[in-house]
């Protein structure tokens, strides 16, 4: 068959796992200046996927789709490092603060000026834990959508047959092409950097990168090479409603935020024998922390 034309839908996110007492802003967003900054790990998973459909259908190409500020072009260089054939930065302060409602939005306004055959994007990012900007973005689209995908074993005949992972087993399903797939963190890992791929494209930039921090001789190697320039949108260059973006078009509002400090007040040293193991069980009936 005809080589596949596949976009990965991918975040650059807080690293969440060391959030402070400066992780929020006071009007309820994150403060993501204040937090390391990584590639979304499920949308790693996706881009796997995509990869290994690549290698099995010859003439496909992978892009990556990103919104966010100049600096989320990285999640780009990311995937070509792995792989991908190159990327869209979506990038402009009207964006700002979007909830998964605008963010799906934009991004699905984007999607309209690309080709694709499938749109591939990580279950859920691990700053928000909705798992909803990919299933809207199909109902945006108006197309079929195959949530919690743990391997996309085939795509034949404009039919992609996919594997999900459900709570208590799996199941095998078909889906027409176009179509959305998301992605469990259950799927393979993604491969390495490849040595190759990281000398060719680590100077690849988007439009903005390169006005802020290109050198001369970069900036010459960059108009030699298109292939290391990085697609720059904002918000002239799609069709979208200025109302349906950034803040104004994100209903979920946070009203209080709070920092939990878990503290253990009491312990208790347990040994193997029986009577011991008899002993706790019965004290955690006793104080209804079980039964």
């Amino acid at each position: 068959m005809k080589g596949l034309k596949i976009v990965v839908l991918a975040k650059q996110v807080p690293d969440t796992r060391n959030v402070g007492k400066d992780a929020m802003k006071a009007d309820g967003t994150v403060n993501r200046a204040a937090l390391p900054a990584i590639f979304n790990p499920e949308d790693l998973n996706a881009l796997e996927q995509a990869l290994r459909l690549k290698d099995n259908n010859e003439g496909s190409k992978v892009n990556l789709l990103t919104m966010g500020p100049d600096r989320a072009a990285e999640v780009i260089r990311e995937g070509m490092y792995r792989g991908a054939d190159g990327g869209y930065l979506l990038s402009d302060r009207a964006f700002a603060g979007s909830d998964t409602l605008a963010t799906s939005y934009a991004l699905s306004c984007a999607a309209k000026n690309l080709e694709y055959d499938m749109i591939i994007c990580g279950r859920q990012a691990i700053d928000g834990d909705t798992a909803q900007v990919g299933p809207q973005i199909a109902e945006k689209l108006n197309l079929p959508q195959v949530t919690y995908a743990e391997e996309i074993i085939k795509v034949e005949n404009g039919i992609a047959t996919i594997k999900r992972r459900l709570e208590r087993g799996f199941e095998v399903v078909e889906c027409p092409l176009p179509c959305v797939i998301t992605v469990n963190a259950s799927a393979p890992e993604c491969r390495p950097r490849n040595a190759r791929f990281v000398m060719k494209y680590k100077h690849a930039k988007a439009k903005t990168e390169i006005a802020k921090n290109a050198t001369d001789e970069e900036k010459a190697l960059i108009e030699q090479r298109p292939y290391l320039q990085i697609t720059e949108w904002n918000v002239n260059d799609i069709e979208c409603k200025a109302e349906e973006l950034g803040l104004s078009g994100s209903p979920t509002k946070v009203k209080s935020i709070e920092n939990v400090v878990f503290q253990a007040k009491e312990s208790k040293k347990l040994g193997t024998s029986d009577e011991e193991i008899d002993e706790l069980i019965k004290d955690l009936f006793a104080n209804h922390t079980i039964g």
